[in-house]
């Protein structure tokens, strides 16, 4: 370039880029506050460390969406990616959380048979609350070329992926690394 001149982005670049800074401070906040009020709720960050397990698990379907969809980082997916965060979050709450129920108000006290009684018992409205968000989420999805869809579709093709993968291994990692960490003197929870 000759001496004097030079390139600046500006618009809807600029605007995006402030945008993106913006949403990932908020959401590292987000994720400690979380982390926070977890530790309220349940009494024991290793409750909460392991409902939080949830947060890679989505990750690794969200990952996947983001590449579905064109492969590019936009606000939009960044909104997908908080939203899912927080229904997978849910979705270990509802798991941990009915443990609990089962060991101190229904009188189990086999700590396996707990976690996996569990796990069983809340397959099904964690599968209905994850497939009601799916499907409504599919039409969104798929109208990626239509007019005003700019924000919509990769938003819904992170959450949709998202979805599929935190609801499938939450069942199975969540109740495998409750067994193994859930207990830290193998006494009933309290």
């Amino acid at each position: 370039m000759p001496a004097g001149y030079r390139v600046e982005y500006g618009g809807q670049f600029e605007s995006e880029q402030s945008a993106s800074q913006r949403l990932s401070l908020m959401g590292i906040g987000v994720i400690a506050g979380l982390f926070m009020l977890l530790v309220l709720a349940f009494g024991r960050p290793r409750d909460a460390l392991l409902i939080m397990l949830n947060l890679p698990l989505a990750l690794i379907g969200g990952v996947a969406g983001v590449y579905l969809a064109g492969g590019v980082l936009s606000v939009a997916s960044m909104i997908g990616f908080i939203t899912l965060f927080g229904i997978a979050t849910r979705n270990g709450i509802m798991l941990v959380s009915h443990i609990h129920h089962l060991m101190k108000e229904e009188g189990v006290t086999d700590f396996r048979e707990a976690v996996e009684r569990g796990a069983r018992e809340r397959l099904i409205p964690i599968l209905m609350t994850a497939m009601a968000a799916g499907l409504a989420l599919i039409p969104l999805a798929l109208g990626g070329g239509k007019a005003g869809s700019e924000i919509q579709t990769p938003m819904a093709i992170v959450i949709l992926c998202g979805l599929m993968t935190s609801t499938l291994l939450n069942m199975v990692v969540v109740p495998t690394m409750y067994l193994k960490y859930g207990r830290p003197d193998g006494t009933a929870l309290t």
